[in-house]
C-alpha cells in the first residue's frame, strides 16, 4: 500500500544522485513533511551512465518507490542519448521486467 502524498523525483547532478521525496498530504503546505524515500547512485561518463545503487530503507520498501523511481531514472537518461551500465541488480531486474529499456543497457563488464 503506498503512502498518501505526493512522490517526487529530484536529480542532483553534483551528488550523480537521483532522489525520490515523498511529500506527505497536509491541509497547510507550510507543514508538509518531505522525506527522502530511496536514490539511485550514479557515475556519469561521456557516453553513458553507470548505475551503480539503488537504495530503498525497509520502512519504505513494498510500496512500488523503487520501481517509480527507477523507471524515473531511466525516461531522464533516455532524453540525454546516453546509453545505461546497469551494475545495480535492482536496476538489471527492472529492465528485464520491462523490456522497453532494453535498448538503451549495455553490457555490464566482468
Amino acid at each position: 500500500m503506498a503512502d498518501p502524498g505526493h512522490l517526487r523525483i529530484v536529480h542532483s547532478a553534483a551528488l550523480e544522485r537521483y532522489e525520490a521525496i515523498l511529500t506527505t498530504d497536509s491541509t497547510d503546505v507550510v507543514d508538509a513533511d518531505e522525506i527522502v524515500v530511496g536514490y539511485v547512485d550514479y557515475v556519469s561518463e561521456p557516453y553513458q551512465v553507470v548505475l551503480t545503487h539503488t537504495v530503498i530503507p525497509e520502512a519504505y520498501s513494498g510500496r512500488g518507490y523503487a520501481g517509480r523511481l527507477v523507471r524515473a531514472v531511466l525516461d531522464d537518461i533516455r532524453g540525454t542519448g546516453k546509453r545505461i551500465v546497469p551494475v545495480c541488480s535492482y536496476v538489471q531486474h527492472f529492465i528485464e521486467q520491462n523490456p522497453e529499456y532494453a535498448d538503451m543497457a549495455v553490457p555490464v563488464p566482468q
